[in-house]
């Protein structure tokens, strides 16, 4: 059984097209939707993946209408196939009921990883980088070296209250331990 999923992202736009191509080749039912691609969760995508029975193929009109980017396109087609689900898109002539369809598809999962891959070791190279440099990745200390020292000679009075100490500095109790802590590890 052919099922057709549709998707525009704006209100304003029309699901025509795609509903006329999803008809035109013979899908026995059709999922729409009017919901931004950005979306992780789409409610009626959802309920077609649930209606989605062994040997039944789901088609689509393009890629995009489908998953936000390669990663979650391939994740979801590869789910689709441990199923033993199909899957078309009108657009791209991709069919992965088909040799070429699923070698196409194998293709897309490897450039898949390469972008991860490329992505990942130049996160770290700019990090090692940024270390050459001297800078420290992180996020950046709520109270300075001078602001433990003051904290602490506060501290040393028996009529002020950490929370008092926090306050005065802008941060909460916690903070102020975990700077205090810190400094005594130093």
């Amino acid at each position: 059984m052919l099922v057709g999923y549709a998707r525009v992202s704006t209100q304003d736009q029309n699901l025509d097209a795609q509903r006329d191509a999803l008809q035109k080749i013979g899908c026995s039912e059709i999922f729409e939707e009017k919901i931004t691609g950005k979306q992780k969760d789409r409610p009626e995508l959802n309920v077609c993946l649930r209606t989605l029975r062994e040997g039944d193929v789901l088609v689509v009109w393009k890629l995009d209408r489908l998953a936000r980017s390669l990663k979650d396109l391939v994740e979801m087609i590869s789910e689709l196939d441990e199923r033993k689900i199909g899957f078309k898109s009108l657009t791209e002539s991709i069919d992965t009921t088909s040799a070429g369809g699923k070698l196409i598809f194998h293709i897309f999962g490897a450039l898949a990883e390469f972008e991860h891959n490329l992505i990942r070791e130049r996160t770290l190279a700019g990090l090692a980088a940024a270390r050459a440099r001297g800078r420290k990745g992180g996020r950046k200390l709520a109270m300075t070296t001078q602001d433990v020292k003051k904290a602490a000679a506060m501290l040393k009075d028996p009529l002020i209250t950490k929370k008092e100490v926090a306050e005065h500095f802008g941060v909460s109790r916690v903070t102020l331990n975990k700077s205090l802590e810190r400094s005594a590890l130093k």
